[in-house]
């Protein structure tokens, strides 16, 4: 990136609400369902229909409101905003615009060990529009298909002020609001089925401009990875029109995630071209200041609430506590394993460690892991009490992650328990050390090396099952050194 150009950045994100049917019908929200199977008059845009409004989704609005530090409306209402396209069979969206329900926000991120401070413009209400399947490259394809079960799927535009300078600065901004929509409980968040998606609004500027940039707007970013590398892309390539005298213009983008490049997909529009006007068919909605103070004192631990609770109450870093609270999935296996097992940086340590390394290898949940947390804190006691070692329970992990079975019947099966019998390993240290005269010599002459030699002969004959302490005891007695 150029030194003389500043980037600027916000964020609209689009969060699918967790409610069974939809905005303004009682169609299934349920993904995965064939194309155009979910659908009704209402959703599907016939003359005369007239929607009628879900409040649950009014109450998962407020609930993110609440968890995002905003101001939460007394009264707001619904607009029709105007476009076409093919898949908005109304040629218009219902949404809010003068009058969100939630507005004046914020989230804290931390960056490289910088705290920053997001605001949060507004959030409101709209319905999803339906999706188009396209045949090939959206900006080549020769035709698309369009399924409509996404019309009317309860949506909450989040907006962000322009408040970010960094392509990791927008991708911690994202990784932090899907933690706290999960932790509220508000949506599922899975990018991949499309419930979390974002559009990035990026623009550079000189150091010492104050007014910004003309801005582009990237469209449906659908990892954290893409957000990153298609802002990076986008910021280098207005700098670059910038010194080669050129104009950057307001315009659509879409990211190629092959090519790893931005591609122009149609001109920008402004709020005015959408002919907003108040939706004739939903009446304006109050908001009593009591269902918000009752929904506020229900609301879960958040993640900053967890991340203080982690690192004041049970030592742990900043670092470890951001990584423990991506999901309450691994918030609550924390939880429930530090309750059975008492230490809270060694549960840190093999969920930061081995299981992730699972979890993401394998590409699955927390949930759907068949490793429980009494499964782990029973096989860190075993641990504790000498029964395996900790080589060996890495072994054991990975055969409870893939079997779902306790460690004590993993131990068993295999004959994994951790051999503590002095009278046993005494004739197997003989005979390493019998064996290797030259490296007896070399340790008796100070070679440090060579004491980790006959501690790797050990465990290599007994299979890792050598308890290492006491192999360490009994080869100094066994060794002794020269003065």
């Amino acid at each position: 990136m150029s030194r003389d150009y500043e980037i600027v950045i916000g964020l609209e994100v689009h969060a699918e609400l967790k409610t069974a049917t939809k905005i303004f019908c009682s169609c299934s929200t349920a993904f995965g369902a064939e194309p155009n199977t979910q659908v009704c008059p209402v959703c599907s845009g016939f003359p005369g229909m007239l929607p009628v409004l879900n409040k649950k989704v009014v109450e998962l609005a407020i609930r993110t409101g609440i968890a995002l530090n905003s101001q939460i409306a007394e009264y707001c209402c619904f607009d029709r905003k105007n476009y076409f396209y093919p898949d908005s069979p109304k040629a218009y969206q219902i949404s809010q615009y003068a009058l969100p329900i939630c507005f004046k926000g914020y989230l804290d991120i931390d960056v490289d060990g910088k705290k920053k401070r997001i605001g949060i413009t507004r959030a409101h209400m709209e319905e999803d529009a339906g999706k188009l399947v396209h045949q090939g490259d959206i900006t080549t394809t020769p035709f698309s298909l369009v399924d409509l079960n996404r019309c009317g799927v309860p949506l909450l535009e989040i907006v962000s002020e322009p408040d970010m300078r960094s392509a990791q600065e927008a991708r911690a901004y994202m990784e932090k609001l899907r933690s706290i929509l999960l932790f509220a409980g508000v949506s599922d968040c899975k990018m991949q089925e499309g419930s979390l998606r974002c559009d990035a609004n990026v623009s550079v500027r000189p150091f010492n401009q104050s007014g910004f940039g003309t801005r582009t707007e990237i469209k449906n970013l659908n990892s954290f990875r893409a957000l990153e590398k298609a802002i990076e892309y986008e910021a280098q390539r207005q700098m670059d029109m910038l010194e080669d005298g050129e104009k950057v213009i307001q315009e659509t983008r879409t990211w190629d995630e092959e090519k790893q490049v931005t591609k122009s997909m149609r001109s920008k529009e402004e709020a005015h071209d959408y002919r907003y006007f108040p939706e004739p068919d939903l009446t304006p909605i109050k908001i009593e200041p009591a269902w918000v103070e009752e929904m506020r004192q229900d609301m879960p631990e958040l993640p900053d609430q967890a991340q203080a609770r982690l690192t004041h109450d049970m030592g742990l870093s900043d670092y470890d506590a951001a990584l423990l609270t991506l999901t309450p999935g691994n918030m609550a296996f924390f939880d429930e394993c530090v309750s059975q097992y008492g230490d809270a940086k060694t549960v840190a340590n093999w969920m930061m460690g081995e299981l992730y390394r699972l979890l993401n290898q394998e590409n699955i949940e927390i949930e759907e892991c068949l490793i429980k947390p009494a499964h782990l804190a029973a096989m860190l006691k075993l641990i504790d009490d000498g029964t395996i070692s900790g080589k060996i329970a890495k072994t054991v992990f990975e055969d409870m992650f893939s079997s779902g079975k306790t460690p004590d019947a993993i131990v068993k099966e295999k004959g994994l328990i951790q051999v503590s019998d002095e009278a046993a390993l005494i004739p197997i240290i003989d005979e390493i050390i019998s064996a290797n005269p030259k490296v007896v010599e070399d340790y008796r002459n100070g070679k440090e090396k060579a004491a980790g030699f006959f501690v790797g002969q050990v465990m290599k004959a007994t299979r890792g099952k050598a308890n290492p302490a006491i192999v360490n005891e009994l080869l100094k007695e066994k060794l002794g050194r020269e003065n």
